[in-house]
């Protein structure tokens, strides 16, 4: 039997070498992936239909998404508008709000200031951006009634456009959630890092971002102080203490009220409840309660978990107020 050479020996073990250097740097090149796109996936939204269906995104892509939805509801737009919008973030950008792309396209829905869609400084403020794709959206005749692909492409004049239709259920499931319309879908794992914003005072001014000012005036949010347990949510403030975003206070009550049907109101609870899940991260919230559930940040699974109060009989029935507390 020949042995192998002393050379053929040498070139085996460079070879081994040269595959473990590639497994290294493939190891590499994943971390440092993870790192620019904020991490691996910390938030998970579920179908409330069969509850398999599942999406798994980043903090960074959850707070971009719920941004989105916010300035299409804050538009009185439907479902299906902030489904597709979703789903054209989710071609252009992966949900991130990066600062490059073909040519000038910038942003999350990669808009070009050449092309008369801003300066580079609006399109990179998401709530500016997604309002410009809502104004393009809205001018497409029977938008509500065409293939998500052809709406998208009569806005974004893509090179490929067929690509929206990926991701259509993604977007489906994250329209849902942050709508408000399947309620207790959306967790995030919540876990802050290196986040500086946190606060009352920094969830209102997020909320006034994504929303518009009205989600504080006709909620007639309050700011109380609050030592509950995460497991159990106090009753619902109906006062300031210490003053609206006063130092002493870390939970804004957002109250859902109105004349709008039941369902109405539980979806618009559901709605900002969501909201405040996929900003946990960015704004440093521990706790959010709404309909008799409560999400907690740094669980070990992130679920909604019954509270013992508020409505028990179904979670998308409106119950009182939306309750954000931030970490201490």
């Amino acid at each position: 039997m020949l042995q192998p050479s002393p050379s053929r020996k040498r070139h085996g073990r460079l070879l081994r070498s040269g595959a473990a250097s590639v497994v290294l740097l493939a190891v590499a090149g994943y971390l440092t992936v993870q790192y620019v796109t904020g991490g691996a996936p910390g938030c998970e939204v579920v179908s409330a239909e069969d509850g398999r269906t599942t999406y798994e995104f980043t903090p960074e892509q959850a707070v971009n998404a719920a941004t989105i939805t916010a300035v299409g509801t804050a538009r009185d737009l439907p479902e299906r508008a902030v489904t597709i919008a979703l789903a054209t973030a989710l071609q252009e950008s992966t949900l991130r709000n990066i600062d490059y792309g073909d040519r000038d396209s910038l942003g999350l829905f990669q808009q070009r200031p050449s092309q008369g869609w801003g300066t580079p400084k609006e399109i990179m403020d998401p709530a500016y951006s997604a309002a410009k794709f809502y104004d393009e959206l809205v001018e497409v005749p029977g938008y509500t009634r065409l293939p998500l692909t052809v709406a998208a492409q009569r806005v974004q004049r893509s090179g490929f456009p067929e690509a929206y239709a990926k991701h259509e259920t993604d977007a489906r499931l994250l329209a849902a959630a942050l709508t408000g319309r399947s309620a207790a879908t959306l967790t995030c794992e919540g876990r802050p890092g290196a986040a500086r914003a946190q606060g009352p005072d920094a969830v209102r001014a997020a909320l006034v971002r994504d929303f518009g000012q009205d989600v504080l005036q006709s909620a007639g949010a309050a700011v109380d102080d609050t030592s509950a347990t995460p497991t159990a949510s106090p009753a619902p403030s109906t006062g300031t203490k210490g003053g609206a975003g006063g130092s002493d206070g870390r939970t804004v009550t957002l109250p859902v009220t109105g004349t709008d049907a039941e369902e109405r109101l539980g979806q618009r609870g559901w709605q900002l409840a969501h909201w405040a899940v996929a900003n946990a991260t960015s704004l440093r919230i521990e706790r959010v309660s709404y309909a008799g559930r409560e999400w907690t940040a740094g669980s070990t699974d992130s679920k909604w978990r019954p509270t013992g109060s508020g409505s028990t009989g179904g979670a998308e029935r409106a119950a009182g107020a939306v309750r954000i507390t931030s970490a201490r």
